[in-house]
């Protein structure tokens, strides 16, 4: 191991500020980085799963659901800005409905369903969204030192000390849960089942047969998962390990250089939403016997030192994904939901779907699709013009088209929409191709 490395990480951490807990997490991410197969997971290695071993969200025995909503918490991966779209503020402050942002229609699912909400914010979106939102529950998500991809050792960049830092994953909610005093908090309220997911995820929201069923079948993890599709290609699926028969998680970081097997979905057939319910009192006792949470595979996420300068150092960035605690917790199980309840916005094209008439928001927060298709619209913009939402929104100036009828959307080149534009079957638009007031686009 480099050990100079690792004592210089440690010290800069604890001057941070970092608890026992997080500097243990991140130790434990060091010794992993060591072994340059960590947490790389084989197809041949894995079996897919068969119907039977995920059970049906309609046909779990979950007994009296209602009587275990006054147990649950909501927690929100709030740690993401909009860099993908363009942005550098809190991705779940982006307007997906006129005046409503991700974070608005959260806190009005959750207020309406009478459940205390948790964000996980990060040191780059706490602020913004304490000042939009008042007064909401959070917990810090931690931050861990770039690391040099030569030395390992902390990256220094005077230019801008705050590049020299890093979140280390989603993975780090359950130690940070911990070591902000939220976890025992919870507990004291008699909060002990917390549903986790991402704040850009409107689809996830409390269904409680899943922890009534959990909690009757002593399960302390649960995932939800969809039936993967050619959409799923690069996402997360779930298998068994052929050595011990677990069931885990392998994303496309995790997946060995030539083998192809990856983007099988149809193989692999169960895809990771990242909705994961937890028995905290299980979580507890898992930290309490062990400081770095769940042994979650390594994640080398390999990048400069300032993203905007590819010409700035090189630097790995060490992580992990709460959706792997699938493999790490004993017990833990999938259940298969519909696919309403996944419907992540990471890019300007799924934003324009829900931000069109594909999806409504009822009274009581929750995002019903209206489309006529099996799924919904597939859009994709070209992104030499849109990939970024101010450009989008310069190109979509009176908002999104109909596309309630619509099931593809494809623009090629530079095109400005009129208004109330309807888009109806699977639709083409070229660069040049008139696109005025009122159109009426046929597949």
């Amino acid at each position: 191991m480099d050990d100079d490395a690792l004592a210089a990480a440690l010290a800069k951490l604890e001057q941070d500020g970092a608890g026992p807990e997080i500097r243990a997490a991140f130790e434990r991410r060091f010794a992993q980085l060591q072994d340059p197969q960590a947490g790389l997971l084989h197809g041949d290695d894995l079996e897919p799963l068969a119907d039977a071993d995920v059970p049906h969200l309609d046909d779990l025995d979950a007994g009296d659901p209602q009587a275990i909503l006054d147990r649950v918490v909501v927690i929100k991966l709030n740690g993401g800005l909009g860099t993908s779209m363009g942005l550098t503020g809190p991705k779940a402050l982006i307007e997906v409905k006129p005046g409503r942002t991700f974070l608005d229609v959260i806190a009005h699912q959750v207020e309406h369903a009478g459940l205390p909400l948790v964000l996980m914010d990060s040191f780059s979106t706490r602020d913004a969204t304490r000042a939009a939102l008042p007064g909401v529950r959070d917990f810090l998500q931690s931050r861990e030192p770039k690391l040099d991809a030569q030395t390992h050792a902390p990256i220094t960049w005077t230019k801008d000390l705050n590049l020299e830092w890093c979140p280390p994953g989603h993975g780090d909610v359950y130690v940070s849960l911990a070591a902000s005093g939220t976890l025992q908090a919870l507990l004291d309220e008699g909060r002990d089942w917390a549903f986790i997911s991402n704040s850009d995820n409107l689809g996830a929201t409390v269904d409680p047969r899943i922890p009534a069923y959990a909690a009757a079948h002593d399960i302390p993890f649960v995932m939800e998962t969809v039936r993967g599709t050619a959409a799923d290609r690069k996402g997360g699926h779930v298998a068994r390990r052929r050595d011990d028969g677990r069931l885990t998680l392998r994303e496309t970081a995790q997946a060995p250089p030539g083998d192809p097997s990856f983007t099988d979905f149809e193989r692999w057939r169960f895809y990771n939403t990242n909705n994961l319910w937890v028995d905290l009192n299980h979580l507890h006792r898992l930290l309490q016997h062990d400081p770095a949470g769940p042994h979650l595979p390594l994640i080398v996420n390999r990048k400069t030192v300032d993203p905007r300068d590819p010409r700035s150092p090189q630097v790995l960035q060490l992580e992990t994904a709460m959706g792997a605690a699938l493999g790490a917790i004993d017990g833990a199980q999938a259940v298969l939901v519909p696919r309403t309840r996944f419907a992540p916005v990471k890019t300007t094209d799924d934003l324009l779907v829900v931000r069109s008439d594909a999806y409504t928001i009822d009274d009581a927060g929750l995002v019903k699709p209206t489309f006529e298709g099996d799924g919904p619209p597939v859009v994709a913009l070209d992104p030499k013009f849109y990939k970024s939402l101010p450009d989008m929104e310069q190109r979509f100036p009176h908002g999104a088209p109909s596309l309630r009828e619509a099931t593809a959307l494809t623009v090629e080149g530079d095109v400005t929409f009129g208004a109330d534009v309807t888009v109806i079957g699977a639709v083409t638009v070229r660069e040049g191709d008139p696109v005025g007031d009122h159109a009426i686009l046929r597949g």
